[in-house]
């Protein structure tokens, strides 16, 4: 069955780097760690995934990204997906778009750009204590 896995996308692939060598800092190889630059290289994972049946706990997702915006990305998620927690980060996202994904995607956290290291391994925790 393998390990749980924390999905990470955004369109930087810095800002991807930060945050897997932040949360396996944190949580070692308790987790397997995965990156997609865009909500489809995401879907594509995340399928790949539960053909597998490898669970994906947690899906953290930039807002502003090319073809699809992360709240968007996030309430299709949810929808077919709704066992896995997701968190919403940006440094742009609108106050519209981030109440959109908490009514509709059950948004368990809105981190905005730039992060707090241990505000985010604070809230990466909380939602993986809560995971179901």
């Amino acid at each position: 069955m393998g390990r749980p896995v924390i999905l990470f996308v955004d369109d930087e692939k810095l800002v991807l780097d930060s945050l897997i060598a932040q949360a396996r800092s944190a949580y070692e190889d308790t987790y397997d760690y995965e990156t997609a630059q865009s909500a489809e290289e995401a879907w594509e994972i995340i399928e790949d995934y539960h053909d597998r049946q490898r669970r994906i706990v947690l899906l953290i997702s930039d807002w502003l990204m090319p073809l699809e915006k992360g709240d968007s990305f996030l309430i299709r998620v949810a929808q077919r997906y709704p066992d896995i927690r997701l968190i919403m980060l940006s440094a742009y996202a609108d106050e519209e778009a981030i109440r959109r994904a908490e009514r509709y995607a059950n948004l368990f956290a809105f981190i905005r750009k730039p992060w707090e290291r241990e505000a985010l391994l604070n809230t990466i925790q909380k939602a993986l204590a809560t995971a179901p």
